[in-house]
């Protein structure tokens, strides 16, 4: 069993940028790649209701091994955030290393205890724009190894208990990781062009007043 040792609260903490993230060529590439406070970036977002109509998860194919180096995209963000690097063994079996899970401010032991958390949920995703989407433009956005805050290692524990809410009915437990994760959940909107109903944005805005006003930086999809 994965091993938790709670970490000291920092100032570090609290902007920590999790992961490394094949993104999905959709929405408006100029202006999802431009560099924008985070303020600003919520008022650009669309607003629109939610639509879960067809969804399924099986429609966002994922873990597959884009690069054919034999780890698929859970072991590449799993070795890219790992904080002591884990032994690679054949077929990309990853052994020992340890990682920072920023939702609970807490350090793992081993990967077993871990899920890679889709930032914003393939749910989520699906009612905010994705089912207009084409399955490559699916499968390419459920393992986006370019943008470093779309895909993150967490316990397990929490990514579950995540599942597919937003930040109006959701936020991490750890308080120093908040702003962190508003500014994460922004940038992959912004990336994708996916909107919000006006619940989320409104949680958005009081969140994003008491967080540092600072640039997203969501790359082109």
């Amino acid at each position: 069993m994965a091993s938790l040792v709670v970490a000291a609260t920092s100032v570090g903490a609290l902007l920590f940028t999790p992961g490394t993230a094949v993104a999905a060529p959709t929405g408006n590439a100029t202006a999802s790649a431009a560099r924008v406070p985070l303020q600003d970036a919520i008022a650009r977002l669309r607003v629109a209701e939610e639509d879960r109509s067809g969804y399924d998860r099986a429609a966002f194919r994922h873990w597959i091994d884009a690069d054919k180096n034999g780890c698929t995209t859970r072991a590449e963000v799993l070795i890219d955030e790992a904080v002591l690097p884990p032994e690679i063994g054949a077929k990309c079996a990853l052994a020992g290393g340890r990682w920072y899970s920023y939702y609970e401010d807490a350090y793992v032991d081993g990967g077993a205890g871990l899920d890679i958390d889709h930032m914003v949920p393939l749910a989520e995703a699906w009612d905010s724009g994705a089912s207009a989407w084409t399955s490559k433009q699916r499968e390419a956005y459920a393992n986006d190894l370019d943008q470093p805050r779309a895909l993150v290692a967490v316990t397990a524990k929490y990514n579950r208990s995540k599942a597919d809410q937003d930040p109006s009915t959701w936020l991490p437990p750890y308080e120093g990781a908040r702003c962190t994760y508003l500014t994460d959940w922004v940038t992959v909107k912004t990336k994708y062009d996916l909107a919000v109903d006006a619940t989320e944005l409104d949680t958005l805005r009081r969140l994003a007043a008491q967080c540092p006003n600072v640039p997203i930086e969501p790359g082109t999809p």
